[in-house]
C-alpha cells in the first residue's frame, strides 16, 4: 500500500495517460474500422481492394513494429511536429481498426441479403442502405467482439510506455528504477488496468442489454 500512497500522483498521471490513450485510440479505431468494413463490402472494386489491403497489412504486422514505424519513420516523412503521444494513438488506432473492420464485416454478413435487396428496390443508395438498414441491425452482433477488442487495446497501450509516452507501464519502469518493490508495483498497475477493462466491459454489457431483442 505504501508504494501507492507515496506515489499516488505518479499512479494517477499514468492511469489518466492510459485512459486518454485508450479512449482516443478506441474512438479513432471505431471510425476507421466501420469505414474499412464499408469499403470491404462496397460494390466499388478499388474500395474493396483498399479495405482488403488495409486489413491484411495491419492484422499481420506486429504492433511493436507499427510503433517503430510511427516513432522513427513517420517523423522523417513530415510528421516531425507530432508528439510521441499522437504517434502512439495513430499506431494503436490503425492496428485496432483492422480487427474492428473484420468484426463489423462479420456482423454485416449476418444481416439477411433480402434487407439490402428491399432497400435497393426502394431506390436507396449503397451508403443509405448501409447506414440506415444494415449497420443498425449488425450492431447487436458486433458489440461483444468490439468490446473485447477495446479491452485488448487497453492492454496493448502498454507498448507506448517504451516510446516516451507516460502511461501505467511507465509508472512501473519509473518506480522500479527508484528501488521500489517490483512485485508491489505490478500489483497496483494490474489493479489499474483491471479497473479500466471492467469499466469497458460494463459499458458494453449495458449497451448489449439496451439493444437486446425482446423475447
Amino acid at each position: 500500500m505504501n508504494v501507492l500512497l507515496d506515489n499516488f500522483a505518479l499512479f494517477r498521471e499514468g492511469f489518466l495517460g492510459t485512459v486518454e490513450l485508450t479512449a482516443l485510440s478506441g474512438a479513432i479505431a471505431l471510425v476507421l474500422g466501420v469505414i474499412m468494413a464499408a469499403f470491404r463490402v462496397s460494390p466499388v472494386p478499388p474500395l474493396r481492394a483498399f479495405g482488403t489491403v488495409w486489413v491484411t497489412l495491419l492484422r499481420n504486422t506486429p504492433l511493436t513494429l507499427l510503433f517503430f514505424i510511427a516513432a522513427l519513420v513517420l517523423p522523417r516523412l513530415g510528421l516531425n511536429t507530432w508528439s510521441f503521444f499522437r504517434l502512439a494513438v495513430l499506431a494503436l488506432s490503425c492496428y485496432t481498426s483492422a480487427f474492428i473492420c473484420e468484426a463489423v464485416r462479420s456482423g454485416i454478413n449476418t444481416v439477411p441479403l433480402g434487407q439490402a435487396e428491399a432497400a435497393r428496390s426502394l431506390g436507396m443508395t449503397f451508403t443509405q442502405t448501409l447506414r440506415l438498414i444494415i449497420l443498425p441491425q449488425a450492431t447487436r452482433t458486433v458489440l461483444p467482439p468490439i468490446g473485447s477488442l477495446l479491452i485488448a487495446l487497453t492492454k496493448n497501450s502498454a507498448i507506448a510506455g517504451g516510446f516516451s509516452v507516460f502511461e501505467l507501464f511507465s509508472v512501473q519502469k519509473t518506480l522500479g528504477e527508484e528501488g521500489y518493490n517490483i512485485f508491489a508495483i505490478f500489483i497496483w498497475v494490474a489493479v489499474a488496468y483491471l479497473i479500466i477493462t471492467l469499466f469497458i466491459s460494463a459499458v458494453f454489457r449495458l449497451l448489449e442489454t439496451r439493444l437486446a431483442v425482446a423475447r
